[in-house]
């Protein structure tokens, strides 16, 4: 039974065998990034499930299979918003902040970004694994940096300076978990296509240098299949740049991609009405049998209750204010980074633009000087046609059937020759200094 299935069952491809490998291969944090968990179970096995890779805050990561409706309620996203990471439609690169999360749609990274986790789309795709393995590392890295961190604590308080608070908050270590994952991200993402680039700049610059020493139609073929792929490399460059752009011009949306913030606002929110509830239900107990006037002065637990909830608002307001703005610095500084990498990248590829440019103007010359040297000649052998034309001229002259006595000198025709040649010739150098005199040809 075990041989027949072998021999009906095709073999796995060595990339899936790879990927296998390579998922139970531990990380530099001693941990694999799929734990009990099988790398190709990839398939559909209901209608509308996807296999996904689910990374906590902890670096912990699983594969998951969920429906899209599932996923919509788990994120509280729209239908539209999941169709940008469907893998069977192409959509530009594209990142929307929404209230509870954050769809990244990144060349290969495909995921959902909340305050607690990141859901990607599983792929074969090594960047899909690379960016689990990167993340892992990432979301490790501040244990270490929490143990300095305190040590450093500990060491400014008995020096009595606040170096904590000048530099230990500013440390990218410290970037909420969505940012982590955003920054990681875009991180692959400017990674692939500079390496795109790259790779079609190690192609290029030979590729025109041979073709401005050799024009052939196997090279201008492969010129032609270069700037189609540059054409389309640059268009996902741009995307990506403008996304960025985007971003960074419109406060509001840095502000809503906030959302460990957001998350923390409403817990505190909710726990401060649940502390209010408690505190009037108990107070209400103690006061249910006295009686109330409806011309006397509120009771003092209204006045305490109103006063406590003017100041919790006005603290909750401007602590918010404070908290956003420092976010989308903290975001916008992320998002700098990246827009500068992401214009270097697109520079190059401009750069490149320009060289095939450059190259094809340089043949467009050389093609043109080639013609002109054609058009020279030809106008050099109608100019020798026309003075042979001539003796054509005297020979039918002296063919008519009538009589001339110059027929019975016997060097007659010696001298017709000579006078018709000498004649030809002058036409022909009075054409050729007309055509020198006029610049047609550079003679």
């Amino acid at each position: 039974m075990a041989e027949l299935k072998e021999r009906l069952l095709p073999p796995k491809p060595a990339s899936a065998v790879n990927l296998r490998e390579a998922s139970y291969r531990p990380t530099a944090s001693g941990r694999q990034p799929f734990q009990g968990m099988d790398v190709l179970g990839l398939k559909k096995r209901g209608q509308g499930v996807r296999s996904w890779i689910r990374v906590d805050t902890s670096g912990n990561s699983q594969i998951i299979e969920v429906d899209k409706f599932t996923v919509m309620r788990r994120c509280d996203l729209p239908a539209r918003d999941l169709r940008l990471l469907d893998p069977l439609f192409v959509y530009p690169s594209t990142i929307l902040g929404r209230e509870k999360a954050i769809v990244v749609n990144l060349e290969q990274i495909r995921c959902i970004i909340t305050a607690e986790e990141v859901l990607l789309l599983n792929s074969l795709d090594s960047y899909v694994l690379q960016y689990v393995v990167e993340l892992q590392r990432r979301l490790t890295a501040p244990a270490m940096g929490e143990s300095w961190q305190m040590e450093g604590a500990g060491l400014n308080r008995r020096r009595g300076c606040s170096f904590d608070n000048a530099f230990m908050n500013t440390s990218p270590d410290y970037l909420p978990f969505e940012f982590r994952a955003l920054e990681v991200a875009l991180e692959a993402a400017c990674t692939f296509l500079d390496a795109q680039a790259a790779e079609l700049e190690i192609e290029a610059y030979p590729l025109l240098d041979e073709l401005t020493s050799k024009i052939s139609t196997l090279n201008l073929e492969r010129a032609r299949r270069l700037k189609s792929r540059l054409v389309a490399l640059t268009r996902r460059v741009q995307k990506v740049r403008d996304e960025i752009e985007q971003l960074m011009d419109d406060d509001g949306d840095m502000a809503e991609m906030y959302l460990t913030e957001k998350k923390r606002r409403m817990e505190s929110s909710f726990y401060g009405e649940q502390s209010l509830m408690g505190y009037k239900s108990t107070d209400g107990g103690l006061s249910v049998s006295a009686p109330v006037s409806p011309v006397s002065s509120p009771p003092e637990t209204r006045r305490l209750e109103k006063c406590l909830s003017v100041t919790r608002s006005r603290h909750e307001s401007m602590k918010s204010s404070e908290s956003a703005t420092e976010s989308i610095e903290e975001l916008e500084m992320l998002l700098e980074a990246y827009f500068v990498v992401i214009d270097s990248t697109l520079n190059k590829l401009t750069s490149l633009k320009e060289y095939i440019d450059d190259t094809e103007d340089f043949i467009n010359i050389q093609l043109d000087n080639v013609r002109n040297q054609l058009i020279q000649f030809e106008l050099l052998l109608t100019t020798a046609t026309f003075v042979v034309a001539i003796f054509g001229v005297v020979a039918g002259i002296f063919g008519m059937n009538f009589t001339v006595p110059i027929f019975d000198e016997p060097g007659a025709f010696k001298w017709v020759l000579i006078i018709t040649g000498v004649c030809g010739f002058v036409v022909f150098f009075s054409f050729v200094w007309f055509f020198k005199y006029r610049r047609l040809m550079p003679l």
